[in-house]
């Protein structure tokens, strides 16, 4: 049987994770959302959700080092990773990313990841190594190519498979292009979700 789809109006922040005690451990399905500290990544999800500063914008990019979980319509948790890859960032930032990241990961608490990287441009090392942490889950993924309003028709195709070609896609892995300005690949992003949420538990 098929559970009703969340109502993505009924959202609330719900805390900052710093540490494994602070993950919630109940058996709500959990959306990742991860992403570079300037790809649009809280553009992405206030998109999602339709709301217009859900997901702070932040002014310091890369200064937070937490993980926030929003609930949705108390049926699952988004949770936001931390941005990586600024370049200002502190070694013992740095560090402290990854052992968070190590933490999380290594809880199998994953029922969704989406990586956001920039249509535009050839994805980065920290790009790979993030694709590598949701590889090496084991778990669903997606990749949001976002930005999606800022090159022409005639670049997308190629600027996919380079994108396919850098992160080591398996075939499975989607790459949808995003626009979180336009709104362009909302419903396809929100059916994977609800695909993930609402599929969970069936039989």
């Amino acid at each position: 049987m098929e559970m009703k789809k969340p109502n993505l109006h009924n959202a609330e922040f719900l805390r900052s994770a710093v540490k494994e005690s602070d993950f919630p451990h109940d058996p709500l399905p959990q959306i990742v959302f991860a992403g570079k500290s300037n790809v649009g990544k809280s553009s992405v999800i206030n998109k999602l959700l339709n709301r217009k500063n859900f997901a702070r914008v932040s002014a310091q990019p890369g200064k937070t080092i937490h993980i926030n979980y929003f609930t949705i319509d108390k049926a699952m948790y988004l949770v936001d990773l931390p941005g990586y890859g600024y370049a200002r960032v502190s070694k013992a930032e740095q560090q402290r990313w990854g052992a968070l990241m190590e933490t999380y990961f290594a809880m199998d608490l994953l029922t969704l990841g989406i990586q956001i990287v920039d249509i535009r441009h050839k994805p980065t090392r920290d790009d790979m190594t993030m694709a590598e942490w949701f590889r090496a889950s084991g778990r669903p993924w997606v990749i949001i190519a976002n930005k999606l309003d800022k090159i022409k028709k005639s670049q997308l195709e190629g600027n996919i498979a380079e994108i396919r070609q850098t992160l080591l896609l398996p075939e499975e892995v989607p790459v949808i292009p995003f626009s979180a300005e336009k709104g362009f690949g909302r419903d396809e992003v929100l059916d994977l979700i609800f695909e993930h949420v609402c599929g969970k538990g069936e039989a």
